[in-house]
């Protein structure tokens, strides 16, 4: 038994629709599939959830929609003529469209899940029924009924627990079922969203619920790589990883999978893989909980980076005699709600490094204005353009010697490091540096690990 998720980019045009078909009849095992609205076709098009949005706003404020409309009708239209789908299916996408204005409550909070939703639950509608036409006995399912129950929280939803049972009793549906991805349903019976890019989500809760096998999950890429293509001409293939260490890397910049994805898969104890649609044949990456007992993890296996921090310092003498200090730091970043990342510190000073997009101008001088007034500092420095990396690996905790390496490393390159940290598993070592060295420190650690 496979979950099979696949991304915006794999159903983006009848071309890729092809190709998803030729994967699932490839494995008779595969029997959930979890899909995306159709993405980009080309680096010049719009992504269906695009034209929904803007869908959204119009409907908001009372302008005439009827293009858009028509836009987003004739996108899935285009595909499924050039599949030869009756006409029937996509034409009726339009009824669909407008019963979500014409019963628009300005005052749900649901009401953006609504309009958001709509791009996976057409997109599923339609591929169901090119499975159908080719001979494959699938069927599409709603969310509601296939069980997915989520928390109250507008585009941010929780699965609950309870829908395990559920989604379990679909285990041994003879049909294929094509299952539109990020949405489900409240207790009460609203469309609620996962954070954008939940389909992955979704996916993840699917094999958790039915105890899959596995969990394929098909993108534009053949795998995941142990650094970002934009700094390192054709990195290695991570063909196999532990969740712990795709969690570390996702956190520190790593996009192939929404963050939040692997939770199910993980609490289920169910191997996740990551493959390309467009090259099905490659090995992918295999992510699990753990290294077989037989073979030893890479002491290293990726190098993440992220950009876009910030970081407030603050010297005062004799500050590790000041009972309370750092609680009321953290109590006014709390009151203005912003979350921190790092808080490395020395005996008279503190750093906090946190993302740069939660503070406004505004913001950030009421921050400086309050941090001065209630905790006085002797100096008091605000940093920006800060980046994060990430070194990763599970067989870090065993191999001595991987912090001087990689400070070596750096040092080589003359890349100035604002801030060292390690796990307290050991699993990784974060570095804060100059944003604009970004790239320089990254390529300078992959090529000291993987040269």
């Amino acid at each position: 038994m496979k979950v099979i998720k696949f991304g915006g980019s794999s159903v983006a045009s009848a071309q890729q629709l092809k190709k998803v078909l030729a994967i699932v009849k490839d494995d008779p095992k595969r029997r959930f599939v979890v899909v995306s609205a159709p993405g980009k076709r080309h680096s010049e098009d719009k992504k269906v959830t695009d034209l929904l949005i803007a869908y959204y706003n119009a409907a908001l404020a009372n302008e005439e929609t009827s293009e858009l409309i028509q836009k987003i009708v004739e996108r899935y239209g285009d595909i499924g003529k050039e599949l030869g789908v009756d006409p029937s299916i996509c034409a009726a996408f339009a009824e669909e469209l407008k019963e979500v204005q014409t019963t628009l409550d300005k005052n749900s909070p649901y009401l953006l899940d609504r309009f958001l939703a709509m791009g996976e639950n057409l997109n599923a509608q339609l591929i169901a029924a090119f499975f159908q036409q080719e001979g494959v006995s699938a069927r599409y399912i709603n969310p509601k009924e296939l069980g997915i129950i989520v928390s109250d929280e507008p585009q941010n939803a929780r699965i609950l627990d309870e829908s395990y049972d559920k989604i379990y009793q679909w285990h041994d549906c003879e049909d294929i079922l094509v299952i539109p991805g990020f949405f489900g349903y409240t207790k009460n019976g609203d469309v609620c969203t996962f954070s954008r890019g939940g389909s992955d989500i979704t996916g993840s809760i699917v094999a958790a619920g039915v105890k899959a096998e596995i969990y394929e999950n098909f993108t534009d890429v053949d795998g995941i790589f142990a650094a970002t293509p934009q700094y390192i001409h054709e990195p290695a293939l991570i063909k196999e990883l532990t969740y712990r260490e795709m969690r570390e890397l996702s956190y520190a910049g790593f996009t192939v999978f929404h963050d939040e994805a692997l939770m199910p898969s993980f609490k289920a104890k169910i191997p996740v893989v990551i493959k390309n649609t467009n090259n099905p044949n490659c090995v992918g990456t295999m992510i699990k909980e753990s290294y077989d007992t037989d073979s030893s993890p890479n002491h290293v296996v990726g190098v993440a980076s992220d950009g876009g921090f910030c970081s407030i310092t603050i010297n005062k003498y004799l500050l590790n005699r000041e009972v309370g200090f750092v609680r009321r730091i953290l109590q006014i970043l709390e009151d203005m709600n912003i979350s921190f990342e790092h808080m490395p510190s020395g005996i008279d000073n503190v750093s906090i490094i946190f993302k740069e997009c939660q503070l406004t101008p505004e913001a950030e001088a009421k921050l400086l204005e309050r941090v001065q007034k209630e905790i006085e500092p002797d100096e008091l420095e605000m940093e920006h353009n800060i980046s994060v990396i990430a070194l990763v690996g599970e067989g870090m905790k065993e191999h001595p010697g991987i912090t001087a390496e990689s400070s070596a490393a750096l040092a080589r390159k003359n890349v100035n490091l604002r801030m060292i940290s390690q796990g307290a598993d050991e699993r990784s070592i974060i570095f804060a540096i100059r944003g604009e060295q970004e790239r320089l420190a990254v390529r300078s650690l992959y090529y000291t690990f993987f040269d």
